[in-house]
């Protein structure tokens, strides 16, 4: 069972950043406005420490969350989705017209019983 999962078309967009960038990270911190928003950066621009939850993979990416947005987002499923237009974020589909955002589903009671154990 995954916790978190990509739409098709921001997998493109993951595949096009990873061949400009070199290897990324996902990064949602949980601050306010486009900072509650998933961030895609290089590997190596990004700090992380033990307030940061790993909650999988997308393209070969890992994928973090701030422990205290994990908090309110743990007993969901996440899939990482794309739309036009600019945020306001250091992240690298920023110059592109596009920003990456998430659609929420609550987990199943057997997804719950795995995930949250």
């Amino acid at each position: 069972m995954e916790r978190i999962a990509i739409t098709e078309k921001a997998a493109e967009v993951v595949q096009q950043l990873k061949k400009q960038h070199g290897n990324l990270i996902f990064h949602q911190s949980g601050g306010c406005c486009d900072g509650s928003s998933p961030m895609i950066l290089p590997e190596e621009d990004m700090y992380l420490d033990e307030s940061d939850v790993h909650l999988g993979k997308l393209e070969g990416v890992n994928f973090y969350m701030n422990q205290d947005q994990f908090e309110y987002w743990k007993h969901t499923h996440l899939t990482v989705d794309i739309t036009e237009g600019r945020g306001a974020s250091f992240s690298l589909e920023i110059p592109l017209g596009l920003r990456f955002i998430i659609h929420s589903r609550l987990l199943t009671e057997e997804e719950n019983a795995v995930l949250n154990s």
